[in-house]
């Protein structure tokens, strides 16, 4: 019987995770079957537990449902259980349903050995306090970042991430919270879109002066065509405005080595999926 993998979320149609999948499992001579499948709220915990339960050998979790995997995970790993949310799921031998999140890595390996962004003292302005959110904000501190700034439309959600994360962060990083319109307006070197207003065609009401010309503006979300985010950051003169399809194949690519043990080549899967994406 082929392992089977799936990616559970609502919505998940637009889901490029078994294009992703299937290329490293070709890559890596792996036999697996991994598929796409939309969940309802109220019968997530049940769907994941007759998928890990019978031939499901792994899952990984999108939007909305990370935070619920992380309350699923019986055992999660350091940086999932600081994140407090989850973006892939396992049994181990003992049969308890474990929980990991790749999601900051995948964003970590993009910015510094794809796109060649140094956050060695760099000012991060980082949007939205969701579940993608929390997943990227321990290793975008341990990057070494001077500054994180973390604005959210309701304020009070991204000021109880900076509590969270304070006593980890340190002195010498400076951790702030904000709502959009109490932004300090200065330019900054790294700005990182984590809402999802992309999947909207939106945007965050964010001040123009937070762009400046050596900023690099990252969208979490991506897409066939420009995001939102993207668009509205190289208007304001950005250096560069990248979407996260690189995030998106390199935490993959961590999730498969979770699962399989094989670490996947990614620059040739990121080139494929964008060359994909383009022909729609």
């Amino acid at each position: 019987m082929i392992d089977q993998y799936a990616v559970f979320g609502n919505p998940v149609a637009h889901s490029q995770s078994p294009f992703i999948h299937a290329c490293f499992a070709r890559q890596q001579q792996q036999s697996m079957h991994y598929v796409a499948t939309q969940i309802d709220p109220e019968s997530f915990a049940q769907q994941v537990d007759a998928f890990l339960q019978g031939q499901g050998k792994g899952l990984n979790i999108t939007v909305p449902f990370k935070e619920l995997a992380w309350q699923l995970a019986e055992v999660k790993t350091p940086r999932a259980a600081l994140a407090g949310a989850v973006n892939t799921l396992w049994r181990d031998e003992q049969g308890r349903i474990c929980g990991d999140n790749t999601d900051g890595l995948g964003l970590i390996n993009d910015l510094t050995q794809n796109l060649g962004c140094s956050l060695k003292g760099a000012s991060v302005l980082l949007l939205g306090a969701g579940g993608a959110v929390r997943g990227v904000i321990q290793p975008l501190l341990e990057a070494g970042c001077s500054e994180l700034i973390i604005a959210n439309r309701t304020p009070e959600k991204a000021q109880q991430l900076v509590q969270h994360f304070a006593e980890t962060a340190g002195a010498a990083v400076t951790l702030h919270a904000c709502g959009y319109s109490e932004i300090p307006a200065k330019a900054y070197d790294v700005i990182i879109n984590g809402t999802s207003a992309s999947l909207q065609g939106d945007l965050p009401p964010l001040p123009e002066a937070i762009v400046g010309a050596h900023s690099l503006c990252y969208d979490m979300m991506y897409s066939a065509t420009q995001t939102p985010f993207c668009h509205w950051a190289s208007r304001q003169g950005a250096a560069r405005a990248v979407d996260g399809l690189g995030m998106l194949v390199e935490q993959a690519a961590e999730a498969f080595f979770r699962w399989r043990e094989r670490r996947p080549d990614t620059a040739p899967v990121i080139a494929m999926l964008r060359q994909s994406l383009a022909q729609q």
